[in-house]
């Protein structure tokens, strides 16, 4: 079987038994979505590719102690959720940066789409930090990473009840932000 087609719990049984090849693919497969979780929750990207490095150590060392009993997606965002927020404990808090966040243009739009949008995108980060670190992990992981609150509740390590309230009470709380903003929900 083509390791292309390969699934993730067979690359990560794999990686058990010492494959390198098995470890290369699974990190080309998931380094961007580590990386920007990662990055999400440190906010410095020197921090983040670090971070990410860290992860697929770790993935490499304990591959073996994989019991399948989640996703293998779910299973690295849980190891990079512990070292994003180890690394957070021992590390001050730094600003995200905005002129590179900024930075990044949907070339579809035409100008006057992208800079609504841009200037949009940038409310909504900074309505998105004003949340408190538990509601913006919930967040980030439904609508950033697209995981279920079964999910969710697995990699944060919370009953899936409190996932829901979490989810409820960052919603509201983001709409208020928006709307003292002027802002609707929709894009223009």
């Amino acid at each position: 079987m083509p390791m292309q087609t390969t699934t993730d719990e067979e690359l990560v049984g794999r990686i058990a038994k010492g494959d390198r090849l098995a470890m290369q693919l699974l990190f080309a497969r998931y380094q961007t979505q580590v990386y920007r979780f990662v990055l999400r929750i440190v906010r410095n990207e020197a921090n983040a590719e670090d971070l990410i490095s860290d992860v697929f150590l770790d993935v490499w060392r304990q591959a073996g102690k994989f019991e399948g009993r989640s996703s293998v997606s779910t299973w690295l965002l849980s190891i990079a959720r512990f070292k994003a927020l180890s690394a957070l404990r021992r590390k001050p808090d730094s600003a995200l940066d905005e002129e590179t966040a900024s930075a990044i243009e949907d070339g579809s739009d035409d100008p006057e789409i992208t800079l609504a949008k841009k200037d949009k995108g940038a409310a909504m980060r900074a309505c998105l930090s004003k949340l408190s670190a538990e509601h913006r992990e919930i967040i980030d992981l439904v609508y950033y990473h697209e995981k279920s609150v079964e999910e969710v509740a697995e990699i944060v390590g919370i009953p899936a009840a409190t996932v829901k309230t979490r989810m409820f009470y960052a919603r509201k709380k983001l709409s208020e932000l928006l709307n003292e903003r002027g802002i609707d929900r929709g894009w223009p």
